[in-house]
């Protein structure tokens, strides 16, 4: 269902809500039963409005953020992959997978603005964003290699490229949480909602630094030029710019 009011335009998924207003679209992840767990249902609606803001150019920087409190994502659903069956299961993360390229892909800047746990695929979702708010009672981890599993849709590559192999390494290892501050001391985090500040309210006030500046193309000259997307041959030539 789609509702207009004054410049926003909001859709409504049955487990998420796109609002777009003057260039800002925010996806609010809203599956309370779960905890945000990632299920099919959400995975596809996530696809979904991904794909309409990619297509979509007068959004120029976009927000992740949950409506459940205590909450940003808990991860997969391991209730609904435990009644899968095998090539279900492959499927779905194969999906994930995508789902997440498709965030770390758009055009937009994105910011995760993370309020409570992000485990799992919870953190694996906030790590293909472009940048991560953290409230002072986020909990952040990939405890995966506890249940035996290992992160499978693309966090592991992310982490590494954010903080290094070695500290990468220790925190898959252990499966160990972390805190706010232990994110942005660890360059996972970018920045910290604090003085009563939700993480929500940090991102938007973010956002709206970024919004005079950006253009549909910035997010991939910008990014081109700092070393995030890299060329073929290893150089900024022009053979690479002209084929992105």
């Amino acid at each position: 269902m789609i509702v207009r009011w004054l410049s926003a335009v909001a859709t409504d998924f049955s487990e998420l809500q796109l609002v777009r207003d003057n260039g800002l679209a925010s996806i609010v992840l809203n599956r309370p039963e779960r905890k945000n767990a990632l299920g099919k249902t959400l995975v596809s609606e996530l696809s979904n409005a991904l794909d309409q803001i990619s297509r979509d150019r007068s959004v120029r920087v976009v927000t992740i953020s949950s409506r459940v409190p205590g909450v940003f994502c808990a991860g997969a659903d391991l209730k609904e992959r435990a009644e899968m069956a095998q090539d279900e299961v492959s499927d779905f993360v194969s999906s994930l997978r995508s789902c997440f390229s498709q965030i770390s892909d758009l055009p937009q800047p994105t910011i995760a603005a993370i309020e409570g746990a992000a485990l799992g695929g919870g953190l694996e979702l906030a790590l293909a964003c472009d940048f991560r708010v953290v409230g002072e009672k986020a909990k952040l981890g990939l405890p995966e290699t506890s249940l035996a599993i290992i992160p499978g849709a693309g966090g592991t590559q992310r982490l590494t490229r954010l903080v290094g192999l070695s500290r990468a390494k220790e925190l898959v290892f252990t499966a160990r949480k972390f805190g706010a501050r232990e994110a942005l001391e660890y360059g996972i985090a970018d920045r910290l909602a604090s003085d009563g500040l939700t993480a929500e309210a940090v991102a938007k006030k973010f956002a709206e630094e970024i919004l005079p500046n950006v253009s549909p193309v910035s997010k991939i000259s910008i990014s081109f030029y700092l070393g995030s997307f890299g060329c073929t041959c290893g150089q900024t030539c022009n053979e690479c710019w002209r084929s992105m």
